[in-house]
């Protein structure tokens, strides 16, 4: 699990960042990406990548801001000329399925896979065996959404070598185990995964934040998480600007992080007034409240490790 920042900075395109974009690399655990926002130009990022657009499974998009959205018509569009074929999932707030709708068709573009649109609201949006995404709404000058994605526990480590002490061979047997299924052997005996399995592998949680101003709900979303990606538009001291403009400082994420218990934090949404020096010292900022804090830069990549 790997998170790669294919854009980090606030408002529109710079030289050093460009608009916001995310995406969740999911290889190992289901052979997927999933992308949180596309902002302008997100497509062209991607040439400078390994990723692949025919694996993007789900789009997450935090609020209807042109640097948040700009470039998920062409991204689409694209993905069906590469090879896509796969079904896409895009999920956002009220209005996400117009937008899509009206560029789609007004350019007569057509897609060769399905794509269903989810129009959001707090709580639960998709669950399955591996994965549980929550949304909660922040605060923005529009709706502006927080995602919080649950890894569930794995199972434990197979036992392999007490399997054979009690002369089990590898095979479909071992399999059904690690799977946690109950098996009956050939001579009659029953074979429990527990006592066959090591203690079950705890799983991630990442939290990505929409624009917002400081408050509460992003406690909630990151509450433990692993990684908090969180937007810092304003350096420390400027908390009225940030208060007027919905956004946040470098303190406010930080605190933010530090009341959610979360492991790391990573500022991004960063403001095209902020060279690289400038950049560092917004890190520093954070760093005074939240030790382990990084700054988001394109084309990072922070890995995720199972515990």
């Amino acid at each position: 699990m790997d998170i790669f920042f294919l854009g980090t900075g606030a408002g529109m395109p710079a030289k050093l960042r460009n608009v916001t974009s995310i995406a969740l690399k999911l290889l190992e655990e289901r052979g997927t990406i999933w992308l949180f926002d596309a902002g302008e130009a997100t497509q062209h990022q991607i040439l400078h990548t390994a990723i692949k657009p025919r694996r993007i499974e789900k789009i997450f998009i935090t609020h209807l801001h042109g640097d948040h959205i700009y470039g998920l018509p062409g991204l689409l569009s694209s993905r069906s000329f590469q090879g896509g074929e796969s079904e896409v999932t895009v999920y956002g707030p009220k209005g996400i399925k117009e937008f899509i709708d009206v560029s789609l068709s007004v350019s007569q573009t057509y897609l060769k896979y399905n794509i269903t649109v989810i129009e959001i609201e707090d709580g639960i949006i998709f669950e399955d065996d591996q994965f549980i995404v929550e949304a909660g709404l922040l605060e923005h000058g529009i709706p502006s959404y927080g995602y919080r994605i649950v890894e569930k526990d794995r199972p434990g480590t197979l036992l392999a070598d007490k399997l054979v002490e009690i002369g089990v061979r590898p095979g479909p047997v071992f399999k059904k185990i690690k799977n946690g299924e109950t098996v009956t052997l050939e001579d009659g005996r029953t074979i429990h995964p527990a006592d066959f399995l090591g203690q079950p592998q705890k799983g991630r949680i990442i939290t990505i934040l929409g624009d917002t101003r400081y408050c509460e709900q992003a406690v909630s979303l990151a509450e433990h998480a692993d990684l908090l990606v969180h937007e810092a538009t304003f350096s420390k001291g400027e908390e009225r600007l940030a208060f007027d403009y919905f956004h946040s400082t470098t303190h406010q994420a930080a605190k933010i992080a530090k009341m959610s218990g979360c492991k790391q934090l990573c500022l991004t949404h960063i403001s095209s007034r902020y060279d690289r020096h400038a950049s560092r010292e917004l890190v520093e900022e954070a760093r005074e409240i939240f030790p382990n804090t990084d700054i988001a830069e394109d084309f990072k990549e922070i890995n995720i490790p199972l515990k």
